[in-house]
């Protein structure tokens, strides 16, 4: 299929869905949009299995025509992550810095070898000869959440403003450690030279910390370039050729371009937000932003419902994906409960149910997916495949549409921000 035909399809089936979600289902928009791909992808499937009517093959076929890990990591994502570091407050995130660092650091490094471990010794059990490194590999692309889906929840769950800055913070850049911790375990995996410790930790270096001073910088040029015009439909288009010219930049000197583009958009929603911005150009530049984030947000969502069509299900693959998901559920809690708890000298205690919200609030996404699709085809990628997927659809579905629940179960009355009786932009309530 050419692109203007695969847009076509995408656009109009998010529409569809959509449309049918705000009628008839009211969830919100990104999770109403891929729950009805997903059973219209199960449907698709029972009607070819039974032989009434053949829609499998044009679905796969739309499918085959996109390469879904290139389409989110070289294509959502960079719109994705400006516009959720565009309205964080870099003020609340300085004052919870040191508890977003950790999560977003230690946090995702032991969740990687929790998930890991459990992996292969599950995987042996099972009979798959999965290797460690490859375990690992799972663990790494599994164990970041996923800013798409967090920041979208937050806008529904009146968590308390300090406990949505960390959720949101570390959502953001765990999400920029993770790819890089994903690209040196597969660079051990496949790579024919030995990686050392110290190539290791250079590459880390080189992505994370190279990657955020590329923003900066980048961010810094496209503010002094905001402050010396006043037209909202230039200053609207710098900020675009920023996400896209940078973030293209930062994957072609190897930098986190993940990373980047969040330093950016942070420098841009606070600093230039407040002095190279007219009241006009702030209200068109969220407009614009909050619209790319609605749209790309309901063509990724519906991709990975539809995106169930390409897993193999045999016994074993269906009982390793069931088993995933307690095992990145228990890595989640410790990921969250070891480094607060360390960290409790230095910044005293939490919120009251900080900790289970942080938890179950670590939804993962289409980035866990696109990394997962990455990988070379084979055994090992289905085995792998499966289990996020079931990871996924166990985050986004059941505690995406639980989180406002446990926030009224755990948090007290009067530290709610959420106005419960205003109806949101999703339709929900």
């Amino acid at each position: 299929m050419d692109l203007f035909s695969i847009l076509a399809a995408l656009l109009t089936l998010a529409a569809l869905f959509s449309y049918l979600n705000y009628r008839y289902i009211h969830l919100p928009t990104t999770i109403g949009v891929m729950l009805i791909a997903l059973v219209g992808s199960m449907a698709i499937v029972a009607l070819h299995e039974v032989g009434i009517v053949d829609l499998e093959e044009p679905v796969r076929v739309l499918l085959s025509s996109i390469r879904f890990d290139q389409a989110v990591l070289e294509g959502m994502l960079s719109a994705l992550l400006f516009a959720g570091a565009l309205h964080i407050n870099l003020n609340d995130l300085a004052e919870e810095k040191l508890t977003i660092g950790v999560l977003a650091t230690v946090g995702v490094a032991l969740s990687t070898v929790i998930v890991g471990s459990a992996t292969f010794l599950i995987a042996g059990w099972l009979g798959f000869e999965l290797p460690f490194i490859y375990a690992l590999l799972f663990g790494a692309l599994i164990s970041p959440t996923d800013p798409i889906a967090v920041i979208g929840l937050l806008k529904t769950a009146g968590v308390p403003k300090s406990l949505e800055t960390k959720i949101a913070g570390e959502s953001l850049f765990n999400d920029g450690v993770g790819v890089v911790v994903f690209l040196i375990i597969l660079e051990l995996a496949t790579g024919n030279e030995p990686v050392t410790v110290g190539h290791a930790a250079g590459l880390f270096v080189q992505e994370a910390g190279g990657g955020a001073l590329f923003g900066l910088a980048a961010g810094y040029l496209a503010y002094r370039m905001l402050k010396q015009v006043d037209n909202y439909q230039v200053e609207v288009l710098i900020t675009l050729a920023l996400v896209t010219g940078g973030y293209a930049l930062a994957m072609r000197w190897h930098l986190s371009a993940p990373i980047a583009v969040v330093v950016s958009g942070l420098l841009i929603g606070n600093q230039g937000r407040a002095f190279a911005m007219s009241d006009t150009t702030r209200v068109h530049l969220d407009t614009f932003w909050e619209l790319i984030d609605e749209i790309l947000n309901a063509v990724l969502f519906l991709l990975i419902g539809l995106e169930v069509l390409v897993i193999t299900l045999d016994v074993s693959i269906f009982t390793m994906a069931l088993l995933a998901i307690p095992i990145a559920l228990f890595a989640r809690t410790a990921a969250v409960v070891i480094p607060l708890t360390l960290l409790r000298p230095f910044e005293g205690r939490n919120e009251k149910g900080a900790i289970p919200v942080l938890v179950w609030a670590g939804l993962r996404g289409g980035i866990s997916v696109a990394l997962v699709l990455s990988l070379p085809p084979g055994e090992i990628r289905e085995l792998l495949l499966g289990a996020t997927y079931a990871v996924v659809i166990w985050t986004i579905v059941v505690q995406g549409l639980t989180v406002p629940w446990l926030v009224r179960r755990v948090i007290p009355e009067g530290s709610l921000t959420a106005d419960r009786g205003r109806k949101t932009a999703d339709g929900g309530s």
